[in-house]
């Protein structure tokens, strides 16, 4: 008797083959029976889906041969929980990735379908804000690259973050709709459904052991519905998942209300539930905002918590394994009630004992910090968090009452220390603190840049640090070069191949044989009309969306990047207003011609933040239609900052704006960007400056200001901004003018209270660092009238940072701390 094989037995037939023709005979069929339509009728969208859908099928082999083999030899995998992923669009991502560039092409050219055109109309995925975002789906990229069998683990916002439109200068929010026609890249997986519950009561019962068992009785209960997505790896040798939650009721339509008449009320608890995942970042200004977020994160973090132990199990696994075959990154605290999240399912709903709940747990988490600020390290008023989530309160004052009594006991931490290392914040009304929880719950807790690192063991973590000397480690954030330099900056990449051959493309590090072409004449013209003809891009896209010229000989600095005071965006508007009163004052002077370009997004609710963008649109206003600068300087505030967008402002970017107070950003990665295609970078020591500073050369940056050594102390000894600006008269006038309403003439106001902020404070310190600023930019304007050593210093740049890709901070993640 012959057996038949089981079909799981059987070798998945690959796809197709990859020549044009075959790709257009391809994309054809998914055309016409996929999405029925004749190609006489087919629309741009049609030929975009009928494209993805074919690229995706040489994605799915793999994707499947991936998952197989973990499970086959069962082994660890890599969870990474994180509120945001800022994947962008995923063709031209997954086309390279897979080595399909150019045949796709070809196989539409034969078509009569331009790429470019339809390329242009997938949707970016808004599922992220800024840096965190981008980081988190640069590493989902690097861990498929590297083959670590991983999952991403988020919410997938219907709306995400949103669009942002400029109404007489001031951001509008708008929603950004990139789901509105579906997502031909997302499988939905109803079999990987949870319930997730709210509110409610706590009992307990006896069990059969004599112990208390606690039962969380919900007041409420959503659906989470996984939909995925494949994440490929470069050369498409691994594909892993990301996994997004979408929220559903358990009863999408009250009938009984619909009948009587309430047709609204019938559908309140579909509301309440798509609420969830309808929009990032809900503005937490109300008490309903709050509610809101909290929500959001316990959400997803309760089904990916549930679908990892499920998996778990399902492989034979005990939960005593879980830290051997489950690591799992918290990317910041927005996952942080995973801690209480985890120890629940395992002693409410396994039976584990809490002590060695509690020692499964904290082998099993580990915690990535990505800021300094105290307000972004999030905390929960109590009440609000008891009502919410009632047993996780529980088992947060449980692990806090275990931690405090073995630091007063055996530790000897005096009051102060204990209150520093508490999870309840007892300074006014008390607050759950979860940047405590996840350091506490965690058996590593990592930095993004080597200052940082040692910042947070100095400040906001100082006394956790003293309980826990070994936990704090630093990883250095870094970039996937395939999307910042091969996708984005083809031509550069293909002017880099022929000087020094291909290997650099598997790894980066090998970038630093471009080294020996810095001061190589030819090289530098091909390298500087590479920069040219993407300067000409850019200045065409803004043409087209703004009607501003912009002239691709300026030199282009840019300043792209969540809108925040501690950016310093204010820093850079108010020098360029200081640079306009040179210009007109000295028409004689050799001035460099410059464009400075701004994007970025400012949180709904931060006033000033807002106000800024407000101040680069009037400043801009004003400049620009200025006969006396005499096309010298132009502004520019380019709307709606995002992965797209950033893929055509990178590559054309001369001068790279990383400005930020010293001490306070965590790291950057568009520093990292900026410099891997060619741009010099113009900065404080501050985030990953100081390590790029070490890795390109102190001769190949340009660094300036105070130090966060400096800073601090300056702070602590009562810092005078007046005394900064009346020894600085371009500061005096800029600030006069700005404030006096130069250039608000509509209302002369607006702008009295965001400078009487620098007068009175200047807590990020504008003034402190003003000078030095301004004559580090005249600095760059030396450099760039020295054409040959422009070219040499910023060909260094993109030689000397392979080190920064995502790949190497990826491995030490795996070295150090995840052991996949």
């Amino acid at each position: 008797m012959i057996k038949t094989p089981h079909k799981a037995d059987l070798p998945l037939p690959k796809r197709g083959a990859s020549d044009p023709a075959a790709l257009a005979a391809e994309i054809m069929d998914k055309l016409t029976y996929s999405i029925g339509k004749d190609a006489k009728v087919a629309t741009p969208h049609d030929w975009l889906t009928a494209t993805i859908l074919v690229v995706r099928d040489r994605i799915i082999d793999t994707w499947m041969e991936s998952t197989r083999g973990t499970y086959m030899n069962n082994g660890k995998r890599v969870y990474y929980l994180s509120l945001e992923f800022l994947i962008g669009r995923l063709l031209r991502d997954a086309m390279s990735n897979l080595g399909l560039m150019d045949d796709i092409r070809d196989a539409l050219q034969s078509l009569s379908v331009e790429f470019d055109v339809i390329a242009g109309l997938e949707p970016d995925a808004a599922l992220g804000n800024g840096g965190l975002g981008r980081l988190a789906a640069c590493f989902m990229e690097s861990m498929a690259t590297v083959n670590i069998p991983a999952y991403g683990y988020g919410i997938r916002y219907v709306h995400g973050l949103f669009r942002q439109q400029m109404a007489e200068g001031w951001q509008v929010e708008l929603p950004e709709s990139w789901l509105a026609h579906g997502n031909p890249w997302e499988f939905e997986r109803r079999e990987s459904s949870y319930e997730i519950g709210f509110g409610g009561t706590v009992e307990t019962i006896d069990a059969p052991d004599g112990e208390l068992r606690y039962v969380w009785k919900q007041g409420e209960r959503v659906i989470a519905t996984a939909y995925d997505t494949p994440a490929v790896g470069w050369r498409g040798e691994r594909v892993n998942t990301l996994r997004l939650w979408s929220a559903q009721p358990i009863d999408p339509i009250l009938l009984d209300a619909f009948n009587a008449g309430d047709h609204i009320g019938a559908l309140r608890e579909s509301n309440k539930a798509e609420s969830l995942t309808r929009v990032l970042y809900p503005a937490d200004a109300t008490p309903a905002g709050q509610e809101l977020r909290l929500r959001q994160e316990f959400f997803f973090c309760s089904a990916s918590l549930q679908d990892i132990v499920r998996r778990h199990l399902q492989q034979g696994n005990t939960l005593a394994q879980l830290p051997e075959k489950v690591a799992i990154q918290l990317n910041d605290t927005h996952p942080a009630v995973s801690v209480a999240e985890l120890m629940r399912l395992l002693v409410d709903v396994h039976g584990v004992n809490f002590d060695e709940a509690w020692e499964i747990s904290s082998k099993t988490f580990s915690y990535t910090n990505h800021t300094l600020l105290p307000e972004a390290l999030e905390s929960w008023p109590v009440p609000l968090f008891e009502r919410l989530l009632p047993r996780h309160m529980q088992l947060v004052y449980a692990i806090n009452a275990k931690i405090l009594l073995d630091a007063r006991k055996n530790r000897g931490f005096n009051d102060q220390e204990i209150r520093h290392i508490s999870l309840i914040d007892e300074s006014g009304d008390r607050r759950v603190r979860m940047g405590n929880l996840a350091f506490i719950g965690s058996h590593s807790i990592n930095g993004v840049s080597a200052l940082h690192t040692e910042l947070m063991k100095e400040t906001v973590f100082a006394d956790l640090h003293k309980l826990y000397p070994t936990r704090i480690n630093n990883k250095t954030n870094g970039i996937t070069p395939r999307r910042w330099l091969m996708q984005c900056n083809p031509d550069l990449t293909n002017l880099i191949k022929e000087a020094i051959g291909a290997e650099f493309l598997d790894d980066a590090d090998k970038l630093k044989a471009l080294d020996a072409f810095a001061d190589d004449a030819s090289f530098q013209q091909k390298f500087a009309a590479v920069k040219r003809a993407n300067k000409v891009r850019l200045a065409s896209l803004v043409a087209g969306r703004m009607g501003i010229r912009l002239d691709p000989d300026a030199m282009f600095d840019i300043q792209i990047k969540r809108i925040h005071e501690y950016k310093r965006q204010l820093l850079n508007i108010i020098e360029t207003v200081a640079l306009f009163d040179q210009i007109r004052s000295h028409p004689e002077r050799d001035w460099v011609p410059r464009v400075k370009l701004f994007a970025g997004k400012a949180a709904p609710s931060y006033h000033n933040a807002k106000l800024i963008i407000k101040l680069a649109n009037d400043v801009a206003r004003v400049i620009n239609n200025d006969p006396s600068v005499r096309g010298l300087l132009k502004v520019v505030f380019v709307p709606n900052y995002n992965v797209s967008l950033a893929e055509v402002m990178v590559p054309a970017a001369d001068l790279s704006e990383q400005i930020s107070t010293a001490g306070m950003e965590a790291s950057g990665t568009g520093n990292m960007k900026f410099a891997l295609n060619g741009a010099l970078t113009i900065g404080t020591l501050d985030g990953a400056n100081v390590e790029m500073r070490d890795h390109v050369g102190e001769e190949n940056i340009v660094i300036f200001g105070m130090t966060a050594d400096e800073v601090g102390r300056v702070r602590a000894e009562g810092h005078n901004p007046r005394t900064a600006i009346d020894a600085s008269r371009e500061l005096q006038q800029a600030l006069s003018s700005i404030s006096s309403g130069v250039f608000s003439p509509d209302d002369r106001e607006r702008y009295a209270g965001l400078m009487q902020g620098i007068y009175q404070h200047d807590w990020f310190m504008v003034a402190a660092d003003f000078d030095a600023y301004a004559q580090a930019q005249r600095q760059v304007d030396e450099i760039w009238n020295g054409k040959s050593g422009w070219y040499s210093k910023t060909i260094r740049n993109t030689a000397r940072m392979g080190w920064f890709s995502s790949d190497r901070t990826i491995r030490q993640y795996n070295a150090d701390i995840w052991r996949a």
